[in-house]
């Protein structure tokens, strides 16, 4: 194609037709975009980096199905609002952890569950969006949902919020466990997001069942190579990541 615009545009130069010179030049502008970008995936008409996939049309590809709940994309997040770089409801993630979760959601079939994902890859424009968040004190408009014990000047200091995040990365996903049969959530004994101690694994304010119900999640996801963050139930990072320095 490239070769095809380069005539094109020196017959345009011989003809002296700016118009067209110009169109062309658009063109080959165009192209050179999408060639440096990565893959176009036709069946989501979206420029996916290479080495990334669509976590949704990854499992239907495989005869899956997999839940989505892509709060950014929303209000129904801590942040109160629609996040930058979360520009439709999909979720991203590397095409070796969509492989290892396809192998989580093989294992949890026969116990009658599935996945349910809330975010993988996050664009840093949506880190950025939240350190500025947290930097606004007067914005507590979602604070008795998401983090009503813990005072919003600390959300930095407890680790809560950073200005770099291992999502940014391609390789860590927030999720949980749903019954198939009507698609409940389990019962985790806090929700996703939840800025609190109440959401560490190890917590002990959750009542017995809470705690087995995380157990196996957690359990799922080491054994199909993830590690778990020890502050929040529902966050698992890809052993051997791909990109493990790129944010």
């Amino acid at each position: 194609m490239l070769t095809l615009l380069g005539k094109a545009l020196g017959h345009c130069m011989r003809k002296m037709n700016f118009h067209k010179l110009a169109i062309t030049l658009h063109l080959i502008g165009l192209v050179a975009l999408l060639s440096g970008c990565g893959t176009f995936n036709s069946e989501s008409s979206q420029l996916l980096p290479a080495g990334f996939v669509d976590v949704k049309e990854y499992f239907q590809a495989a005869g899956m199905t997999v839940q989505v709940d892509v709060r950014y994309f929303g209000s129904d997040n801590f942040v109160g609002e629609p996040v930058d770089g979360y520009l439709a409801e999909k979720i991203l993630i590397t095409e070796e952890a969509a492989s290892a979760l396809r192998l989580v959601q093989q294992q949890l079939v026969s116990r009658g569950l599935a996945l349910k994902i809330f975010d993988a890859y996050r664009p840093q424009q949506a880190v950025d969006h939240f350190v500025r968040w947290a930097q606004d004190l007067g914005d507590v408009r979602m604070k008795d949902k998401y983090y009503p014990n813990v005072p919003k000047q600390n959300l930095f200091r407890d680790g809560y919020i950073a200005a770099r995040s291992g999502h940014s990365r391609g390789s860590t996903v927030d999720l949980t466990l749903v019954r198939i049969g009507d698609g409940a959530e389990l019962d985790m004994g806090s929700p996703w997001d939840y800025f609190d101690p109440l959401s560490w694994p190890s917590s002990n304010a959750v009542t017995a069942q809470q705690k087995a119900n995380r157990e196996l999640l957690r359990g799922a996801m080491l054994e199909a190579g993830f590690r778990p963050l020890e502050e929040e139930w529902w966050h698992f990072t890809l052993n051997g990541e791909p990109y493990p320095d790129r944010y």
